[in-house]
């Protein structure tokens, strides 16, 4: 699979399901970081008076996680496993991106250890850091 990935191949690797998809592209990918992208849309239930609302930036920070985690089991051949947002920690939401732009996250993975994983999360609009955040999560079963 060639990136950016988009579409139906992108939800094939993450667990959300429309309407609660919050990603929009996969931009970059190696075990230790990926970026993706999403385009914020008018219909988006988490967009009030055109505006990406608090909760749905969390949430794509959030996915942006999943998608590393999604992305890394299809390239060993293995289905993804389902995962919790175990903490999130030193958020900073700087601005909030309005409808028809595209954001931008940087996910880097700080740690591993027995299923649970350390991340910083930075999300940008035009090369500005609008967001910021670490989060720990946890995959289940583990």
């Amino acid at each position: 699979m060639s990136l950016p990935l988009t579409g139906p191949t992108l939800l094939n690797l993450i667990p959300q399901r429309p309407p609660m998809v919050m990603v929009s592209s996969l931009e970059s990918y190696s075990e230790s970081d990926l970026t993706s992208s999403f385009l914020v849309e008018a219909a988006n239930i988490l967009v009030e008076e055109n505006v990406l609302v608090e909760s749905g930036l969390l949430e794509h920070m959030a996915q942006s996680v999943a998608l590393h985690t999604g992305y890394g089991y299809y390239l060993r051949g293995d289905t993804a496993p389902v995962g919790y947002i175990g903490a999130m920690q030193q958020v900073e939401i700087l601005a909030l991106p309005a409808v028809g732009q595209r954001i931008y996250t940087d996910v880097q993975i700080l740690q591993e250890f027995m299923g649970v994983t350390l991340v910083e999360i930075i999300t940008k609009l035009d090369e500005v850091i609008i967001a910021k955040s670490q989060m720990k999560t946890v995959i289940a079963g583990t």
